[in-house]
């Protein structure tokens, strides 16, 4: 894969704040590298027998920062297009909607997603570090989250679903990278 953004390397010795962003600004760039290039017909394309799209991967990992940045550790609404949904009537919403969105929308989705997230991490990282606690509890009931679980998590969901989106890519026109 040669198009795309370019991706930074997390330092091999930096503190922890700065590790745990570079790590999580290296895992969007490689999402955003693995669905560069590729047509609306492209990110609606599943890979049997998954109905899993590089569209929809896009338009989920949007969800996903929506709902831990501004909903979780901000105690804010979803972004739209996420605040209006009626999850109890499609839980997978983010997913199966994806195919309606244009590439370019469904990536200006992830940058403004990210985006705002930066915001909202910023804000925390700077009233209490890597110990600073989300507003929103688990839904477990087992308190708080703190910025570090958050990033730690994020790092961890977007791990997982570039390594689908390698599969989906390769599938789709052969195109692999690391």
């Amino acid at each position: 894969m040669t198009t795309g953004p370019r991706r930074v390397e997390p330092p091999l010795r930096g503190d922890e704040i700065t590790t745990l962003r570079t790590f999580l600004d290296y895992h969007r760039d490689t999402l955003r590298w693995k669905t560069a290039g590729l047509t609306a017909a492209q990110l609606r394309t599943p890979l049997p027998p998954s109905t899993m799209t590089l569209g929809g991967l896009l338009k989920h990992l949007a969800y996903v920062e929506s709902n831990w940045f501004q909903v979780v550790l901000a105690g804010r609404d979803a972004l739209p297009p996420f605040d209006t949904v009626d999850w109890s009537d499609d839980p997978d919403w983010d997913w199966h909607s994806a195919h309606a969105d244009s590439p370019d929308a469904l990536r200006a989705l992830l940058d403004a997603a990210v985006s705002a997230s930066d915001e909202v991490l910023e804000t925390a990282l700077a009233a209490g570090g890597l110990d600073e606690l989300s507003v929103r509890e688990s839904r477990h009931g087992d308190g708080r989250f703190s910025v570090r679980w958050i990033l730690t998590h994020m790092i961890e969901e977007y791990a997982r679903h570039n390594g689908h989106a390698d599969l989906l890519r390769e599938a789709l026109d052969g195109e692999t990278g690391e």
